[in-house]
Formats: structure tokens, sequence, C-alpha cells
């Protein structure tokens, strides 16, 4: 199993990455977490060849915004976004004309599942539970390919972060916040709180991703996130655009 960071920056591209997305390539599957811009990338790692699963934590734009790239892509197995309670309603409103090609329109073969009610209808094992934030989010945990991979991004520290990220081999979790840096109206986590959190939950290896831009400026910034954690949380990594890893 290989995880690919496409995009790892939170809210807007700079120099230093893309918008947030995660690649995740499996054996029979290739699954990618958020459709932030660095989505743009996919057609350089994957080639249709397995059916692709397409998970959005929630609709805020820097985690969608690269959903008008689907029109770039032609996966012969097709694709599927899976997303919460409304997701039909919510992409069909977005993904129309004048704004762009609408779902039906392109030229890969394009459905949409919404969790938790049509989580069944997923190939393989997939959980999904609401996070803590400003507006409806969800965290996921796969099960796959003998592996349990966490994404957990746009939340603060909250007891469904716990259950999803308990025993896995990766947690993947955001850190939007500085060092020190807390926000109850607008929950996320900052390194120490992703530290505290993989501690817990008894995680083999912590990714940082979907850092604030604004908060993030430099590459120095990430790892001084890095070092904080590490003082918690010993495995831990701060990602960066293109990083590669299999686990």
């Amino acid at each position: 199993m290989e995880i690919i960071f496409l995009g790892t920056n939170g809210w807007y591209d700079t120099k230093l990455g893309n918008a947030v997305c995660v690649l995740l390539k499996t054996e029979k599957y290739d699954i990618v977490m958020d459709a932030g811009n660095g989505i743009y990338k996919l057609d350089q790692y994957v080639d249709g060849s397995k059916p692709v699963y397409l998970f959005l934590s929630h609709f805020h734009l820097d985690h969608i915004v690269g959903l008008h790239i689907l029109t770039k892509f032609n996966f012969k197995k097709g694709m599927t976004i899976c997303a919460g309670k409304g997701a039909n309603k919510t992409l069909n409103s977005i993904l129309r004309r004048p704004f762009t090609i609408p779902l039906k329109k392109l030229r890969t073969k394009t459905g949409v599942l919404e969790l938790p009610a049509q989580a069944a209808r997923i190939p393989f094992d997939v959980k999904c539970l609401p996070l803590v934030h400003a507006d409806p989010v969800l965290g996921y945990r796969f099960n796959i390919d003998g592996k349990i991979v966490t994404y957990c991004t746009d939340t603060g520290y909250c007891p469904n972060s716990l259950k999803l990220a308990a025993g896995a081999d990766l947690l993947i979790s955001e850190c939007a916040h500085r060092p020190g840096e807390e926000n109850p109206g607008w929950p996320h986590m900052n390194p120490e709180s992703a530290a505290a959190l993989a501690k817990e939950a008894g995680v083999k290896k912590l990714i940082l991703v979907h850092f604030g831009a604004d908060r993030y400026p430099a590459m120095k910034d990430r790892e001084n996130a890095q070092k904080i954690a590490r003082k918690t949380f010993r495995n831990t990594r701060a990602a960066v655009d293109g990083l590669r890893m299999v686990i």
C-alpha cells in the first residue's frame, strides 16, 4: 500500500503546496481523500485500471475546489464520490453550468454515495464518523490490504477521532493551527493535540497535513510543528506535497 500526498495545504495554495488531497493506492482500488487543487496531479499516479473512490471530508471550498479538475480525467473503471448527507444535492448544485461540467457529462463515469446511509455499497471496509468543526465533517478509517489508515481533517480533538484512529497503522491528521493555538469557534488541531491523539489512540505513525496556509508560510514552520509533535509522539512526520510512503 502506498500513500501519496498530492496537496498538503489548508485554505489556499502557496509555494509550499496545493490545497489538501491524499492518494491511497491499494491492490484493487485507488482511494482519494479530499479534492483540493492537489487533485490535478492524480493522473500522474492513477491510470484508471482500478476503480477510483474519492472521499470528501466536507464541503468547504479548499476541500472541493479541485472538483472542477475532474474534467481532465478519463478513468476507464470509473469514479465514485463518497461524502456526507446531502452530497448529491450539494455536488450537483456546484458541478453544473455555468460553473463547470456536470457530473453526468464527465469523461469518467462518476457516481455519488451519501454516507453513512450508502456505505454498504462501498466494496471495501471503511468507517466514517462525524468530527467537530464549524460545519459538518466526516473522518474516515480504511481497513484494507491488511492495514488501517485513518484520515481526520478539519476537526478539533473529539471522541470520534479517537475511535477512528484506535490502533491504526497510519493516522493522517490535520494541523491547521500553530503550536499552542486554539479556537473553539473554529475547531482545528495543532501539533500538540495531533500528537496527543496519536499517542492516546496507539497508532504506529502520524503524518501531519492540512497546514493552514496563513499560519505555515515557510517550510521551517512545518519543521517546527514536526519537532513539537515529536516531543509527545516520536513517529511523526510533517507532510509536503509529493511525499510518498509505503506501509
